[in-house]
């Protein structure tokens, strides 16, 4: 039996009364996921759970069945293990986006641009390398990763410090959180000397010529220690792949113990390489049990409040990514569920931690047909609620037990 995991990140969201009170999933044409729906079973998991952040560290982690409750400590440790970069028990790990601030009325910065423009990884590589050439020392050390997404790690504990992600408070004065590094003097040092290099840099220059929004400053956050997890093996028996382009999701397969396949040309965004992936999947269902495909651009886009993009973006992860994947592995014996990690919505701009739906298709049951889409209102009237992501892994591996 095959297992498969594809993730449409953020895809959940609220009626919009431009779709005619309809959501951006439901307004989508996505004929795969609802004959995958139609032909499946409708389930609503809560992958966030209750005094947790909703972000796609907590919900991805539920996703792969494991319990935030006993294994989260942060989301940059698991950005580390997906660099290869090992946590000493003495070291935090921070997730450092490259962003542009501006100023504003009375002295605020406001948060311009959470990804500096979608920035390039040729680009974010430069800067990211002339940071950690004039401020990395024994303490300090800058990682560069993909686009606007890098990682830095600090030796020594971090208190009386609550960062929060740039993408909530795009628009916003930031002030505020900028002014509690005042009690890390080290930290507010390191962040004012970076913005001073990455201003002064080529690159910076070269995008403003172009009309393009500079990477004028690093946001630390997600900060955490280095977790300790059972692999999919020990905790489901199960061997596993696990496909995406966001160092995020890597991390965890890595704690995990999957296989992480690296596709080239794969973004993180509405340009990525979808065939890449579907290839990248097929082969590694020849020698896995079970693999994960996550697409990030619904949730980028919704970050970026952009309602056709990411009409676009749902469209795309059903026709490029659903649509073949499912009809390549009619060859096995198979279980596949079409999820999202948490809701996005294009108004909010943010992370919302409602239940999302699932739909969970089994192979030898093409007979049936109830006539349900995969829609955040159709998994809510019609689907059964899954506890947390130990149930869901028990559901999807067909067990009445795991572990």
């Amino acid at each position: 039996m095959k297992y498969i995991i594809l993730v449409g990140d953020g895809m959940g969201d609220y009626p919009v009364a431009e779709l005619n009170n309809k959501t951006p999933l439901e307004f989508a044409d996505t004929p795969a996921m609802d004959s995958i729906a139609s032909q499946g079973d409708l389930f609503l998991l809560q992958t966030v759970p209750e005094g947790y952040p909703p972000g796609s560290d907590v919900a991805n982690l539920s996703l792969l069945g494991y319990q935030p409750e006993l294994f989260y400590t942060g989301r940059s440790p698991l950005e580390a293990a997906s660099m290869n970069v090992g946590l000493g028990d003495d070291e935090v790990a921070f997730r450092c986006n490259l962003v542009t601030l501006e100023d504003g009325p009375n002295h605020g910065i406001f948060m311009k641009d959470y990804s500096a423009g979608h920035i390039s990884t040729a680009e974010a590589s430069e800067l990211i390398g002339a940071l950690a050439a004039e401020l990395n020392d024994d303490t300090i050390h800058f990682h560069p990763g993909v686009s606007y997404r890098h990682l830095m790690v600090r030796k020594g504990a971090v208190e009386n410090l609550d960062t929060v992600p740039p993408h909530d408070h795009i628009g916003a004065d930031v002030s505020i959180f900028l002014q509690q590094y005042q009690n890390l003097p080290d930290l507010n040092a390191l962040m004012e000397k970076a913005a001073v290099i990455l201003t002064d840099h080529r690159v910076n220059k070269e995008r403003i010529e172009k009309g393009l929004n500079p990477a004028n400053a690093i946001w630390l956050w997600g900060e955490g220690k280095a977790p300790s997890m059972p692999t999919l093996t020990d905790q489901f028996g199960v061997s596993g792949a696990l496909i995406s382009a966001v160092d995020l999701l890597k991390g965890i397969g890595v704690y995990a113990g999957m296989e992480i396949v690296n596709v080239p040309g794969a973004t993180g965004y509405l340009d990525t390489n979808y065939q890449g992936k579907v290839e990248a999947a097929l082969d590694m269902l020849k020698e896995k049990d079970l693999v994960l495909v996550h697409v990030e651009a619904p949730d980028e886009t919704a970050h970026q409040g952009l309602l056709k993009e990411k009409i676009r973006a749902i469209e795309d992860f059903d026709r490029f990514i659903v649509k073949p994947i499912f009809e390549a592995a009619s060859q096995y014996d198979f279980r596949l569920a079409i999820t999202m990690d948490h809701y996005t919505p294009v108004e909010l701009r943010t992370h919302v931690a409602l239940p999302v739906p699932i739909a969970i298709y089994a192979s030898g049951h093409e007979e049936k047909k109830s006539g349900h889409c995969y829609t955040e209102k159709d998994a809510n009237k019609h689907g059964s609620v899954l506890a947390n992501g130990s149930e869901f892994m028990k559901t999807l591996l067909n067990r009445e037990e795991i572990g």
